[in-house]
């Protein structure tokens, strides 16, 4: 990560807290006006890699459709026996209750577009269980079987439950569905 310009600004009304934050193209450090200049170095420094940090988590995963139909197709290979092929598979913006939809009678897979900030393998079990749909396309014990090849599949279930309970939202149905129409 390149090193970014920082601003440093002292002030009398602030005694103990430093803080930092982001204006533009530069990095803004509030600092007590009493730091040494050894104090104000150290802080400036590990307030600068917090910054940094938190932006690196918070940037989205830019994995274009192209990636996403790789990537669907070595999930399928390893854990369904390359059973599972879709027409597509692409990011949506507009999926706010579920995670992923599939339609299994035209093979198409979409994505929410809240996965791009989540861990690889939460990533990949979402795939996992919409490629599963193109083999079961309901949520029954045939269905969750094949989901089950997936070895990480109940700790992202917990994960993504966990997630929506945390950002006090509903977590994303699991209802059965009539062959042709889109499912989670």
């Amino acid at each position: 990560m390149p090193t970014p310009r920082v601003e440093v600004r002292r002030s009398e009304r602030r005694r103990r807290t430093v803080t930092a934050y982001r204006e533009g193209e530069k990095i803004v450090v509030l600092v007590p006006d009493n730091l040494s200049v050894t104090e104000e170095r150290a802080w400036v420094s590990k307030m600068v890699a917090r910054v940094q940090r938190k932006e690196l988590r918070a940037a989205p995963r830019r994995w274009d459709d192209d990636a996403l139909a790789v990537r669907a197709r070595e999930l399928s290979d390893e854990y369904l026996g390359g059973l599972a092929v879709p027409e597509s598979i692409r990011w949506v913006g507009n999926q706010r209750s579920r995670w992923g939809s599939c339609t299994p009678k035209d093979r198409t897979i979409r994505l929410s577009e809240r996965l791009q900030r989540m861990p690889d393998w939460v990533i990949d079990y979402v795939i996992v269980h919409e490629l599963a749909h193109l083999i079961e396309p309901h949520h029954d014990e045939r269905f969750w079987g094949w989901v089950a090849h997936y070895p990480a599949a109940e700790k992202a279930k917990g994960y993504l439950a966990g997630w929506s309970d945390a950002a006090r939202i509903d977590r994303p149905p699991s209802e059965q569905v009539m062959p042709g129409e889109d499912v989670d």
